[in-house]
């Protein structure tokens, strides 16, 4: 029905996508722009204009808008982003003025976890962790059905949790961070190096990305999903560090299930098996407790844009829908165990 439907927004350092989301997370319309770094007011136009042509064809209810930096606990002011021109940003206000809706903002990553927990791979879990691997490592967590976001709005940024002391320096300004060690970023660096001294595996990099500046990480997943012995074993050493930094998160956090997202998870089960076998080997407590499910995430680059209309959905119509399996745990949980009867 038109008036369940809503406009999510994916905001990234290189585009900005946008989709027509209804109730049941399905992407009705989809639009892509390029993303403007260079001031926040050309990013403001952008997502007018995108609105704009989306509300042409769809009865529009609400905006929700995943960016890509720390947004506050309010959920309107966008306080730093590492890759667009905003530092303490009142994104949900300027966006609401100029299009007359109501507005969400959150971190795109918080924004993938929901949607991951609405209507993807965490449905019938009350806890979930979503770890994201691109560039660098995003994260999300959501307790009893709620995003947690701290007290200022910034918890889930698993990449710069402190893994190795003194290691490797990290654009956060520290040294030894895990996303240094598990993430997109590390398979570049390695290819990149490779392809400069000429072995085979980095001749074969250079041929499929056709430069050397242009080789990724989604250059070694292609070769090791072909065969190639060496590059399997790049994205292994990747799954283990990702399996070792997942044992510390579950003994902090105890989730149900943790859901791998991003571009490097495009390496399925070379990546995934890695980590769990790490996992397994480094959990506190193993062979005593309950061990965390590690899968893949469903819903893809799409994470985020359906995540983000979803809540501003929710929102705007003042209540908090829950994934039936979820409710069925939580209720089961808080339930008291029943009192044996006394015997007269």
């Amino acid at each position: 029905m038109a008036e369940k439907l809503s406009i999510g927004i994916d905001i990234g350092g290189t585009k900005v996508a946008a989709g027509v989301v209804d109730e049941d997370g399905r992407v009705l319309e989809r639009l892509r722009r390029d993303s403007p770094t260079t001031s926040s007011l050309d990013v403001l136009d952008a997502i007018s204009d995108i609105t704009e042509e989306l509300r042409r064809n769809h009865h529009i209810r609400s905006i929700g808008i995943g960016a890509a930096g720390f947004v506050d606990a309010t959920q309107s002011t966008v306080v730093f982003s590492p890759h667009l021109a905003w530092r303490h940003e009142p994104l949900r206000d300027a966006v609401s003025r100029r299009t007359g809706l109501p507005v969400l903002v959150d971190n795109d990553a918080n924004a993938a976890g929901w949607a991951e927990w609405r209507f993807g791979a965490a449905q019938n879990e009350s806890d979930l962790v979503l770890i994201t691997l691109g560039t660098g490592i995003g994260g999300a967590v959501v307790i009893d059905g709620q995003v947690y976001r701290g007290r200022y709005g910034i918890a889930g940024e698993f990449g710069h949790m402190q893994v190795v002391p003194d290691g490797r320096p990290c654009e956060c300004g520290n040294t030894g961070c895990w996303e240094q060690y598990a993430s997109g970023r590390v398979l570049a660096r390695r290819a990149k190096a490779a392809a400069g001294d000429g072995t085979v595996l980095g001749k074969a990099l250079l041929r499929d990305a056709g430069s050397l500046d242009a080789i990724g990480g989604q250059h070694v997943t292609r070769l090791a999903q072909a065969g190639d012995e060496e590059a399997v074993a790049w994205i292994a050493e990747v799954g283990e560090w990702l399996g070792s930094g997942i044992a510390s998160l579950a003994a902090a956090l105890d989730p149900g299930i943790f859901v791998i997202g991003g571009g490097v998870s495009d390496a399925a089960d070379l990546l995934i098996e890695p980590a769990r076998r790490t996992f397994a080997a480094s959990l506190t407590g193993r062979g005593y407790r309950a061990e965390a499910r590690i899968v893949r995430a469903h819903l893809g680059p799409e994470a985020g844009m359906i995540g983000a209309a979803d809540m501003s959905r929710i929102r705007a119509r003042r209540r908090r829908p829950e994934s039936p399996g979820a409710r069925v745990r939580i209720r089961g949980a808080s339930r008291p165990a029943r009192q044996p009867r006394r015997q007269r």
